[in-house]
Formats: structure tokens, C-alpha cells, sequence
């Protein structure tokens, strides 16, 4: 089944370009079924990038979604045009204040890493965010700063600013195979990581009910679950595009920043050759388990219960 996007989208041209199933407004409602509804709360710069990416994702499955993109009430964005987000992208407080729910919601990470978290001008907001989540999301994806966020808001779990960043294509170890979120997974599989900053085993291990998932000893816990909160945290990117990480390394070297060649990426470590995408089938996995996980656990009368 196809992702319901508006038809002006630029996603929508992206994704029907490769092949993704995808409808508008009037091609959904001919179909009498009920999609699930996703929301992407967008932290990024670069949105429209983001967007595609994630409905790249989540449109894969079997199961129709409705997407709908979210952002900060008072946060304007530098990098996107007005016009685009006016469109496309509705106030939390407005989402808030309609009362409405979702079955999934996913929230991307944000070039803030540095600050304190409670020094992040909407922080006030995100708590707001957090707290929603628990009556009006089904299942809720925090991917990299999105997660560390949550993670640290329901369980104090800090961040750690590192000495250099981990930067490039990392093996994680499969440690809970029997995870319906893991279900179809190799025992290994590689995953982008670009980060400042790490959540440590040893401060997740103080909390009973959190299950690290897939990890990497260099990089850390790469994804963690938390039943309490039906929530999934993510520190790395499934998301990201083949070359996400060379644009990365390009726009910091010709800004004259000292950046590594990103691990495990590039050809014989050569950024004058095209990267290999060797994540994308893991990164389609993950998505589809979690929206088949949604499917099969959110109650039938979930969007009529009050909160």
C-alpha cells in the first residue's frame, strides 16, 4: 500500500521517481480502510531532504500511512523557504490543541548536540512534546538528538560530549535477535553514525527497562527500547541517504573544518570515489518492523479513546 503525501510535496516526485507507492488526498479517500497515521516532528535544517527520506522509509510497507510533518511553534527555519514549510509543516501548539492522535511518531535529530539540552531555546516546548507522546502516540522513534532528548527527559540518562567525532559507517551487533524490531536482521549490520556527542551502556544499565537492541563498541548503543514509554530511541542513521555523510564531509572541508575521512565508507577510504550504500535494506527493516509493530499492537478504538 501506497504513503499519502500531498501531491506538491517534493517527496512526492522523489519517491515516485524510485518506485515507492504513493497517493494524494483524492486516491485516498476512494480506499475504505483506515491508514495509520505517522508524524514526523522535523529538528533538521535541511527539511525537505529529511521528509524524503523518512517517508522513504515508513511508505515501504505493506500498510498505508497518512504522513504529517510537525514542527516547533516559535522555531523558524534558516534553511528551507518560508513558502515550503507555510504548506506543508503545522505548529505543534495547533496540533496540541486539536486534540488529535497518532499511531506513530517519529523525531529526526537536530545540529544541537553541543548545548545543554535544557539551554535549547525550545526545549520548554520538546518536554511539551515528550509528555504528549504518552496520550496521544501509539509508539514514538527518537533518532539521534530526538532520542537522546527523550531518553534523558524519561530516564535522566545524559549525554557525553566526545573528544572527535564519530563519523562514518559502523557494524553493530545484533543482541536481541528474538526483537520484533530486529525481525529479519543479520547478526551484524552497518549503520551511519555522525555525532558529537554518546549515550554509555553503563548509564543505560541503571535503568531497569531499558534493552539496547543493537550496539557497537566503539560507537555505543545504537538502539534502545523502552516499553514504559512505547518508545524507540535510535543514536545513529538508518535514514540517511548514500551520500548524506560525503555531503557532510564536503561542506566541512571546504569550510576549512578538521574532519576525518568518514570510517568504512568510502572505497579504499578514497572520498574521490562514490560511496556504497550497504544499510539501506537494514534501514527499510527497521521502519517496516516498527510500522508492523504499530499495526499489531495499537487498540482498535485508540483514535476515539479520550487522552
Amino acid at each position: 500500500m501506497p504513503i499519502k503525501i500531498p501531491s506538491d510535496l517534493p517527496a512526492y516526485d522523489v519517491l515516485t521517481r524510485e518506485g515507492v507507492m504513493v497517493m494524494d488526498e483524492d486516491q485516498a479517500a476512494r480506499q475504505d480502510i483506515r491508514p495509520l497515521r505517522i508524524a514526523l516532528l522535523n529538528l533538521m535544517p535541511k527539511k525537505i531532504q529529511t521528509e524524503t527520506q523518512f517517508a522513504r522509509l515508513i511508505g515501504a510497507t505493506p500498510l498505508q500511512i497518512e504522513l504529517s510533518l510537525i514542527r516547533m511553534s516559535e522555531h523558524r527555519t534558516r534553511n528551507t523557504a518560508a513558502e515550503h514549510m507555510e504548506s506543508f509543516y503545522r505548529p505543534f501548539s495547533e496540533v496540541k490543541e486539536s486534540g488529535e492522535k497518532f499511531d506513530g511518531l517519529i523525531i529526526t535529530g537536530a545540529p544541537i548536540e553541543h548545548l545543554a539540552f535544557e539551554d535549547v531555546t525550545y526545549w520548554d516546548e520538546m518536554v511539551e512534546v515528550m509528555d504528549w507522546t504518552q496520550t496521544h502516540v501509539h509508539s514514538t522513534f527518537g533518532v539521534c538528538w530526538g532520542g537522546m532528548a527523550m531518553i534523558h527527559y524519561f530516564h535522566g540518562v545524559p549525554k557525553h560530549i566526545l573528544d572527535r567525532k564519530l563519523f562514518g559507517c559502523f557494524p553493530q551487533r545484533n543482541l536481541e535477535r528474538p526483537s520484533p524490531y530486529l525481525r529479519g536482521f543479520s547478526d551484524s549490520c552497518l549503520v551511519p553514525v555522525s555525532r558529537w556527542t554518546e549515550v554509555r551502556q553503563a548509564d543505560l544499565d541503571k535503568h531497569e527497562g531499558l534493552t539496547t537492541l543493537l550496539d557497537n563498541d566503539e560507537t555505543g548503543p545504537c538502539l534502545v527500547e523502552d516499553p514504559e514509554h512505547r518508545a524507540l530511541y535510535v543514536f545513529n542513521h538508518f535514514e540517511y541517504d548514500s551520500d548524506t555523510l560525503k555531503q557532510e564531509y564536503d561542506r566541512d572541508v571546504s569550510e576549512g573544518t578538521p574532519i576525518d575521512i568518514p570510517t568504512n565508507y568510502y572505497p579504499n577510504d578514497d572520498p574521490s570515489q562514490r560511496p556504497t550504500n550497504r544499510w539501506r535494506s537494514h534501514a527499510h527493516l527497521l521502519y517496516g518492523n516498527w510500522i508492523n509493530e504499530i499495526y499489531q499492537t495499537v487498540p482498535f478504538s485508540f483514535h476515539d479513546a479520550p487522552a
